[in-house]
């Protein structure tokens, strides 16, 4: 946090609000951006910046959809960029997926997001600023999506881990899934994490030696071919900041996530 505050008016500098939240909770992320949000910040628009052709939610766009989108931000490929989330940690690991995953590796969350920014004394604005275009290249990183296809061999091999980060009780089927008419339960060979497992009470993630031991006593640890999912691929990016933080970098996010996999007639569910 203090970081960001010292640095916050470098030229390269870019921060950018993405907070998206689910349906159920009624909340307008760009609304909120614009009553107030980090001075000089951007709004990232998870639903907009999307393959808007695809009936799944906020599914990731091509390779150059994307350097469209980011450079209508005024980014460039040689810009550090900082996201933060309203929630703490939520979104905003979605957002630093998508870059990631589009070969821009300067790009981190800002721990705890903006509630940390205001509880330390970080002030807001009203201000929205326009930005000249900047020249932008994307290169989709294949290895870091995992396609239907791919996730039903993973999931019907032992090659793969596959970390679920919704909560328990749509995975095992004791809950329902908050889209209309899509049952709950997991994909065989799928383990459980939900998300908050890996975040602390006060929205920032957890510290490397927490998060080795809580991925240590999953079996996961440092093994290879880790598959992050979730309802609709944006809390399984939490999961894929985990990892990386304690340096498993390698590693691939199942964009369609149950929306997908609960949808596509075929696909094996288990409960429990």
């Amino acid at each position: 946090m203090q970081w960001v505050r010292n640095h916050i008016s470098d030229r390269n500098l870019v921060l950018l609000d993405a907070s998206w939240h689910m349906p159920a909770a009624e909340r307008d992320p760009y609304a909120e951006y614009v009553d107030g949000h980090i001075p000089g910040a951007r709004f990232f628009d998870i639903d907009a910046i999307s393959d808007t052709s695809s009936p799944l939610p906020h599914m990731l766009p091509t390779a150059e959809a994307f350097a469209a989108s980011v450079s209508g931000l005024g980014i460039s490929n040689a810009d550090q960029i900082i996201i933060y989330d309203a929630v703490g940690l939520f979104s905003a690991a979605r957002a630093w997926w998508m870059f990631r995953a589009m070969g821009h590796q300067n790009v981190a969350v800002m721990d705890g997001g903006l509630p940390a920014w205001l509880a330390s004394g970080g002030t807001t604005t009203d201000a929205e600023e326009d930005f000249e275009p900047a020249p932008y290249e994307a290169q989709l990183n294949p290895r870091a999506v995992t396609s239907l296809s791919a996730m039903q061999a993973a999931s019907a091999g032992a090659s793969h881990v596959i970390l679920d980060a919704r909560p328990a009780g749509r995975f095992d089927g004791s809950q329902p899934e908050p889209r209309p008419g899509l049952p709950s339960g997991h994909m065989p060979n799928a383990t459980s994490l939900p998300f908050p497992n890996v975040v602390t009470a006060d929205g920032c993630l957890k510290s490397p030696s927490d998060l080795e031991n809580l991925f240590a006593g999953l079996e996961v640890g440092h093994k290879k071919n880790i598959i992050t999912t979730c309802g609709s691929g944006v809390t399984a990016a939490i999961l894929t900041l985990a990892l990386a933080r304690i340096g498993v970098e390698d590693t691939s996010l199942y964009d369609g996530s149950w929306t997908q996999w609960g949808s596509t007639e075929g696909c094996p569910i288990e409960t429990g």
